[in-house]
């Protein structure tokens, strides 16, 4: 968290296995509090947003979207391995 922010408390439903994990986070000592823990994840997820709409935007004007051939050769380029779809063995 940056010191000085300001903060809003709000009211959320989650499943309930997943605040069990959370709250074993906090109980080993992985996050703060529930709290920390949240706003952890929802700024990773915001991250990813932001991150999302740039590769979209970088995307949109260089012609579109990655052919399967050009994901292949990046996932080769950057050590990927290849994306199997769930449920087949090699």
């Amino acid at each position: 968290m940056i010191a000085g922010m300001t903060m809003s408390k709000i009211a959320v439903s989650l499943p309930g296995p997943l605040v069990a994990r959370v709250r074993a986070a906090v109980r080993q000592r992985r996050a703060a509090s529930v709290s920390a823990y949240v706003a952890i994840a929802l700024e990773e997820k915001a991250t990813i947003d932001d991150l999302k709409a740039l590769l979209d935007e970088m995307l949109a004007e260089t012609g579109g979207p990655m052919t399967s051939a050009e994901r292949s050769a990046a996932d080769r380029l950057l050590g990927i391995a290849e994306r199997r779809p769930k449920g087949r063995a090699r």
